[in-house]
């Protein structure tokens, strides 16, 4: 079936005004092409939809019920288009946002405040999650977005780099190092230390430290996040290799952080989307609002 949006628009208009040469002005065309746009769709319906007079023009019964279904339809789709703009306009819609948990905490609420505030039709939902996970949510669509340091290759994502989030070294107060401005990674040899386990990325980059530095490295404790990391810290059990973010969690411990030098080392946090699909406007915004807050996490010599 080819019918047209033109003809049910003129099919409407002469059902309305009772009258060809009225609708025709409406419709900002000839009298005989729009007659002929209404036989048309006469013709494609195989229904008569008016009965022509001299002197008037009446819907049949067909035409009456074509009406009322075109009416609904031509609303429909006015309402879609309306969405559709809505959301190019930053008006309505929803974004999914994957992020671990600190890093969710420590950036997060204050960017999906303001985003709000900005665009207050847009619903920001959060799934604080490992970054595995942040990564195959992204991927299958449950997450239309997600915030975190990812390994280099990961298929299926496309990211944008945030800040660059070097690792510091956490003290308690009354440590050998409370009062220096930056640490050397040698200078942790013999230091109680305590870690993250190996299933984090964090790991990875502490055994490149000490290894840098040929110093042998010894957890006294293993611990799986950040926060127990750093309650260990403030007991005084040790000190502790953490990111740069970290220092949003260590304002609620008695802990001091410190640069790490020879060798710095850093990673990226990021913000990923799926490869192979448009990136919508509110997500696009969005992106800009967590870089703006990511970026305050981080000293400025640091960054």
């Amino acid at each position: 079936m080819r019918i047209t949006l033109k003809q049910i628009e003129n099919f409407l208009a002469v059902a309305e005004l009772g009258n060809f040469s009225r609708a025709a002005r409406r419709q900002h065309m000839a009298q005989p092409a729009l007659s002929q746009s209404v036989k048309d769709l006469e013709a494609e319906l195989g229904v008569r939809l008016f009965d022509r007079t001299t002197r008037r023009v009446e819907l049949t019964d067909a035409g009456r019920e074509f009406r009322t279904s075109s009416m609904k339809a031509m609303e429909e789709l006015e309402h879609a288009v309306q969405n559709v703009q809505d959301i190019l306009e930053r008006r309505r819609g929803r974004i999914r946002v994957a992020a671990p948990p600190l890093l969710a905490a420590a950036v997060l609420p204050l960017a999906m405040a303001e985003f709000r505030a900005r665009f207050p039709g847009v619903t920001v939902e959060l799934i604080d999650v490992g970054t595995n996970e942040i990564v195959e949510s992204v991927r299958t669509g449950k997450a239309d977005c997600g915030l975190g340091t990812f390994p280099p290759g990961q298929d299926g994502v496309e990211r944008i780099g945030l800040i660059r989030d070097n690792l510091m070294l956490f003290c308690a107060y009354d440590s050998p190092f409370a009062a220096a401005s930056t640490v050397r990674w040698r200078d942790l040899d013999g230091h109680p230390l305590i870690t993250l386990t190996r299933e984090s990325g964090i790991r990875l980059l502490v055994e490149i430290g000490y290894e840098n530095a040929q110093i042998a490295l010894k957890p006294l404790y293993e611990v799986s996040h950040i926060t127990t990391a750093l309650a260990l810290v403030e007991a005084g059990l040790g000190v502790s290799v953490l990111p740069t973010y970290a220092l949003s969690a260590a304002r609620q411990h008695k802990v001091l952080g410190k640069p790490l030098v020879e060798p710095g080392i850093a990673r990226e946090v990021s913000f990923i989307h799926a490869s192979g699909r448009s990136v919508s406007p509110a997500v696009a915004a969005f992106s800009g609002v967590v870089r703006l807050y990511a970026q305050k996490l981080v000293p400025r010599e640091t960054n």
